[in-house]
């Protein structure tokens, strides 16, 4: 599996979400649960492939964003619960 993120190839996070030290120490601190364990949980609710990833504060909540590439081509949002790996919103708001 391939996870394509622009914001993560120009060095930049969207405002809002973790740099690479903070999302390891959130995950190490089981602030948040592995990317990997995420994808699992979703699949059953994700109609494509995961393409991207972040993990985003949401509140008081940390929260993955994946990048959704569905199988008739289209690219969706859903947004994660970063500590439980449910899903939130299956289709959330369009990219910026």
């Amino acid at each position: 599996m391939v996870l394509a993120n622009a914001s993560m190839a120009s060095g930049a996070e969207p405002s809002g979400c973790l740099s690479q030290e903070q999302r390891r120490a959130a995950i190490a601190s089981r602030q948040a649960i592995p990317l990997g364990k995420v994808i699992e949980a979703a699949k059953a609710h994700l109609n494509g492939e995961v393409v991207g990833a972040r993990l985003c504060n949401h509140g008081k909540e940390l929260v993955y964003v994946l990048t959704v590439l569905a199988r008739d081509g289209k690219v969706t949002k859903a947004t994660i619960d970063g500590t439980s790996g449910a899903v939130i919103h299956p289709h959330g708001a369009e990219a910026k």
